[in-house]
């Protein structure tokens, strides 16, 4: 190592001093060192167009220099073995250094598009990749405006290097908890009239009311609203976390239950003699394992809506929860945000359906509509072949009734084809001057049978819980 580089970042930067020249790196891997030492200001990566160049920076350059004039750390050999990668006669020929497996990680995942799978290993040797994500993490090579997951699937443990959503890249504003409650909220002075709801100590009560002001201040300045919560419940101790929300945050339609609680010490419980005799004398006896006394530290737990940041924010010994309420005024714009999206969404969704629904009901009713103009059609062609049959009949029957004299068959006969003729006239009009039949308004049930294979109740869209 030399001045906080490895060997490989110490080979990118000597590359990049001779301007970059091609065939010296057999892949890409060289771009995750050359990130690693724009971070550290050595180096200035341009990336345009798919088209990717590195320039050393002024303190490149004095570094570079300085490291040149370093006596017994240069050798002017070049490395002659085909595994070598820069081929120039700044790289050094110190000992190997001890494995850098953050380096060897990012390296690898610059190779594979920040994706990768590991085999699931098992035994004494098997890697550890939760503990080398973790110390990748704190090593501060990872660009600020990536992060590194990883987790195991049933693949193996998958790893990937992804860029950060912009509202972690949010410079964010602190916000300020007054020091006196001089005009409280109207939900600050319920909660001060009704000590119950809270379930504080003196010692701790007047501060989480002072955070609750500066909370329901700084939302509301944001167009949100403020409300106090349900009526309370009071759970067992050791469900405290499922008590009922003291007060609700409303954004964008989004209703965020806020509860805060006291944190609690809890040391080891020594039985007393009379603990002790009544467990030997009840079986059903319990003793308890820790005793819990109340501490000065809150807790703040939100519920409801897509969670991004976290759901609890704590005092911790170098962070009060006081320095982190701009990161729980955030949440909660996101939340709310998340929940515009999700109405806008599911809006989007509703109409995508309702004009699918329709143009489905339109070609079923274009359908109905053919098939009953071919039905009719039909009934039509049938006529008229019966009206040509019928018309063979009748010309029969007179032919037979010509020759026969005047008397009562006669006269049966020519009232029988007067009306035969009446008949057939009106059925031949009927078939040689057709009209295009238009059917009445459809039912769902004349139209279920050209919905295809879903009837009209599964397709038809259900009404989604759209808020307004």
């Amino acid at each position: 190592m030399h001045g906080g580089l490895n060997e490989r970042q110490l080979a990118v930067l000597e590359w990049v001093g001779l301007q970059c020249p091609d065939g010296v790196w057999p892949d890409s891997t060289y771009k995750v060192s050359a990130q690693a030492l724009q971070s550290r200001g050595l180096v200035k990566v341009t990336k345009r167009r798919r088209h990717w160049s590195a320039q050393l920076t002024d303190k490149g350059r004095v570094y570079l220099a300085a490291v040149a004039a370093s006596p017994g750390e240069r050798s002017n050999e070049v490395p002659k073995a085909p595994g070598d990668s820069l081929r120039s006669p700044y790289v050094r020929t110190e000992s190997k250094a001890r494995t850098n497996y953050t380096d060897q990680l990012l390296e690898e995942l610059a190779a594979n598009n920040n994706y990768l799978i590991k085999t699931a290993e098992s035994g004494p040797h098997a890697v550890n990749w939760a503990s080398r994500i973790s110390a990748a993490r704190k090593s501060g090579k990872i660009p600020h405006t990536q992060e590194l997951r990883g987790r195991q699937t049933h693949h193996g443990y998958e790893i990937k290097l992804v860029d950060m959503p912009a509202w972690r890249l949010v410079e964010l504003t602190p916000i300020t908890v007054p020091a006196r409650l001089t005009r409280p909220h109207t939900v600050v002075a319920a909660l001060q009239e009704q000590p119950h709801r809270m379930e504080l100590t003196k010692s701790v009560y007047s501060r989480a009311l002072r955070i609750i002001q500066a909370l329901v201040t700084a939302t509301e300045s944001k167009g949100h609203t403020a409300a106090l919560g349900p009526a309370p419940s009071i759970p067992p101790p050791r469900h405290r976390r499922q008590a009922a929300p003291q007060f609700t945050i409303t954004a964008q339609d989004e209703c965020i239950g806020f509860l805060v609680l006291q944190e609690q010490d809890h040391s080891k419980h020594v039985p007393t003699d009379k603990e002790l005799a009544d467990a030997k004398k009840h079986t059903w006896m319990h003793i308890p394992r820790y005793d819990y006394t109340p501490a000065n530290r809150l807790r703040l737990i939100l519920r409801g809506g897509t969670v991004h940041r976290g759901s609890e924010w704590a005092d911790h010994p170098n962070r009060p929860l006081e320095d982190q309420l701009a990161e729980v005024v955030q949440e909660v714009d996101l939340r709310g945000e998340a929940a515009e999206h999700d109405r806008r969404a599911d809006q989007k969704a509703q109409e995508a359906a309702q004009r699918h629904w329709e143009s489905v009901r339109h070609k079923a009713r274009v359908s109905h509509t053919h098939a009953y103009r071919v039905k009719h059609l039909e009934e039509q062609s049938s006529a008229w072949h019966q009206a040509k049959r019928l018309a063979e009949y009748v010309t029969a029957v007179r032919d037979h009734a010509t020759p026969l004299p005047p008397g009562q068959e006669r006269t049966e006969i020519d009232a029988w084809l007067a009306f035969a003729d009446a008949h057939l006239q009106q059925l031949t009009e009927s078939a040689l001057a057709p009209k295009l039949p238009t059917p009445s308004q459809p039912s769902e049930a004349d139209l279920e049978p050209f919905l295809g294979n879903r009837s009209a109740t599964n397709l038809a869209p259900t009404k989604l819980q759209i808020r307004p």
